[in-house]
């Protein structure tokens, strides 16, 4: 007899329902969600969730459609796209009025928590600041409440999201957490990704990470001393360097420019030193710092404050995918621990639509630039690229992309198209 394995044996579900004829399918190919959710128990069944538990996490559930990242139409999948840290421009997310009342927060709460925090800090080699500023980004002190029904939401991204078989596996997590009895069904609320408790872990990460700090014999990442030591854990996982901070504003100077952005430009800082990177407001580097590998980070291209990154930037992001998202709790964390705003401020820097951010790559990327994805998003990857566009044809090196860099791309794009 030939076993076939459970997400193998849901498409073989799948497939010989499609050929019947008897199930529809949308523009984008995909079966009718009753199908697609039938041809998950297989995966779930292999998971250990009972047939009881499945049934009744998917009564009632239909596709939520106004979650951002999905697969739809042109114009509605533009209106979707509604994560915050790939569509406000960095002076807007990394808002001075929001971090400086976060770090007042959390600067309470380093006194209120601070012997809990002490232990995590000896366990996990992760700072209390850097844990409370974790806390206040995702759902600021507990005070956001989770908006979204964690089973809806996740079948949603599973089943029409742009990341579906990411999300088809943490559905299958989060459905083993209603099995294994750690939240009842009517409680398990989350963000739009899934995310829960009071650090936003996803179900996979709950399932490796998550500690039982407290000793109560529970992983309850609702809980303070749970849910601290659950991300200092989570960060110590995905490479946290105990001796070194997240990174530190700069000056570029003529020899350095935003165009040098992102990690794959990592040296250690003396190097920057040697080609004239100086710290913001006369201060100086510490000695230790100097044998750092770092790189160079401009969130708002040339018009906005400045850093040099350290690998623990990058273990921010291996939390949240976001420069915008590293930037914001770094940041918060060095006012939590007591230093003061930016030396330099935002520019007037515009957000142009996704659509266009993707034309911007499109004429990149047929040019011979390295834009590795086409997705109307602005990384480091595509400020880099824009500024040695920039640099190459003579205009002004901003590294973002705006309505008078399309237009000039698409002039000296006809042009040459003449000759």
């Amino acid at each position: 007899m030939i076993r076939l394995r459970p997400k193998l044996l849901s498409t073989v579900v799948l497939l010989a329902a499609l050929a019947t004829g008897l199930v529809r399918v949308d523009a984008a190919g995909r079966p009718d969600f009753g199908t697609w959710r039938d041809g998950v128990w297989p995966e779930a069944k292999s998971f250990g969730v009972s047939r009881k538990t499945f049934d009744a996490a998917f009564a009632g559930v239909v596709p939520d459609e106004t979650l951002p990242d999905l697969e739809k139409p042109e114009a509605a999948a533009e209106a979707s796209k509604g994560q915050a840290e790939f569509t406000r421009p960095p002076q807007a997310y990394v808002s001075e009025k929001w971090i400086a009342r976060l770090a007042a927060e959390g600067r309470r709460l380093a006194v209120r928590h601070g012997t809990i925090l002490e232990n995590i800090e000896r366990r996990f080699g992760v700072p209390a600041p850097v844990v409370l500023a974790i806390w206040g980004r995702e759902t600021a002190y507990g005070s956001h409440s989770a908006g979204h029904d964690a089973i809806r939401a996740l079948a949603t991204q599973a089943y029409m999201g742009r990341r579906a078989d990411m999300f088809r596996g943490e559905l299958l997590y989060a459905l083993k957490m209603l099995e294994d009895g750690v939240v009842e069904r009517s409680k398990f609320r989350t963000s739009w990704a899934g995310a829960f408790g009071l650090t936003q872990f996803m179900p996979s990460e709950y399932e490796k990470l998550a500690v039982d700090f407290d000793g109560d014999g529970k992983r309850d990442i609702w809980s303070v001393p749970d849910a601290l030591a659950s991300a200092a854990n989570q960060l110590k996982s995905k490479g946290w360097i105990s001796t070194q901070p997240w990174g530190y504003e700069v000056t570029f100077s003529d020899k350095v420019t935003c165009a040098e952005d992102g990690p794959q430009r990592v040296r250690p800082l003396r190097d920057w030193l040697d080609r004239g990177v100086r710290r913001v407001a006369g201060s100086q580097f510490p000695r230790a710092a100097l044998d750092y590998n770092v790189f160079p980070f401009s969130p708002g291209g040339g018009m906005g404050p400045t850093f040099l990154a350290t690998e623990n930037f990058l273990v921010f992001k291996r939390y949240n995918m976001s420069d915008l998202y590293a930037l914001f709790v770094g940041h918060l964390a060095d006012r939590i621990a007591g230093s003061g705003r930016f030396v330099k401020s935002w520019g007037d820097i515009r957000q142009l639509p996704s659509r266009q951010i993707q034309t911007i790559q499109t004429i990149l990327r047929s040019e011979g630039y390295q834009i590795e994805k086409i997705d109307g998003r602005i990384g480091p990857n595509t400020r880099s690229q824009i500024g040695q566009y920039q640099l190459r044809a003579g205009l002004r090196v901003t590294c973002w992309p705006s309505q008078s860099l399309l237009g000039a791309m698409q002039a000296r794009k006809q042009a040459t198209g003449r000759r």
